[in-house]
């Protein structure tokens, strides 16, 4: 709506997980750099923590995309709040490429096609990784369990794939009660907010991306920026696209603190109503 105001080739500030608009903060690229390391080495698992909001899904679908030919396939749980049989099969179908039957398997079937298939896929020269996401939602222990038993497939004596977490920090606590499950983890990556600095650098490098030729945010307003949004991505990228729509409707030339208090403002009464 608002793009040829603006002079965008495309909207900046959306959420979806484009690997183009990732923004290589400190934080965020040496996770990418220790998880790369992890699945490039065949490692068992690795661990990526860090609060709703942080892009800990960009930052996957950017490691997916950058990680060396061997790597596949990479299966990504979106959902593991399933019961423990319907994951073992969920994984199976998606790691083999079968198609689904409508019957749920035992979890022995489940597993020994797994097993069949990294086995196979091992001797192709081919290393699997499962990507669990939202791992925190997992309340069962046994499935905990089934987690860290897959990385027990090691064909030709080095693992089969790479089990990779992506939970919120209350997951922490929970890898603490499980100690078997801990000690595979080969690498612990934790994402933090945005500094002031790197929230100025974000919003650039998001509309530079996107087409923009001049800045469009006043420089005073983006300390205001990173204090209104406490510099998490999801946040500023809510913020700045209101603040984007409303200024084309008002016909403002840039976009100051006044705006993004108004904006901000208007969405806090909005969340209290």
């Amino acid at each position: 709506m608002y793009e040829s105001y603006w002079q965008l080739r495309q909207k900046p500030f959306e959420n979806g997980a484009d690997p183009a608009f990732f923004y290589p903060g400190p934080s965020h690229q040496a996770a990418l750099l220790k998880l790369r390391y992890a699945l490039e080495n065949r490692r068992d698992a690795a661990l990526l923590v860090g609060g709703s909001g942080l892009g800990k899904t960009l930052l996957v679908t950017m490691l997916q995309a950058i990680a060396a030919e061997p790597i596949g396939p990479v299966v990504r749980v979106s959902f593991p709040q399933m019961p423990l049989d319907e994951l073992m099969a969920y994984l199976a179908v998606r790691l083999t490429g079968a198609s689904w039957s409508g019957r749920t398997p035992g979890l022995q079937e489940s597993v020994g096609r797994i097993e069949t298939f990294l086995t196979s896929n091992a001797q192709k020269g081919r290393h699997a990784v499962v990507v669990i996401e939202e791992a925190h939602l997992i309340d069962d222990p046994r499935t905990l369990e089934a987690i860290r038993l897959l990385s027990n497939f090691e064909p030709g004596g080095r693992p089969g794939l790479t089990v990779l977490l992506s939970a919120q920090p209350g997951f922490l606590p929970v890898l603490d009660r499980t100690p078997q499950l801990e000690e595979r983890l080969a690498v612990k990556c934790l994402l933090r907010p945005l500094s002031e600095k790197e929230t100025a650098e974000y919003v650039a490098h998001r509309l530079e991306q996107a087409g923009a030729k001049r800045p469009l945010f006043e420089p005073k307003a983006l300390p205001i920026l990173a204090q209104l949004t406490q510099g998490v991505p999801r946040r500023i990228n809510r913020l700045c696209d209101l603040a984007l729509l409303i200024g084309y409707a008002e016909q403002q030339k840039t976009l100051g603190p006044d705006q993004l208090e108004a904006v901000s403002q208007e969405l806090a009464a909005v969340a209290a109503d």
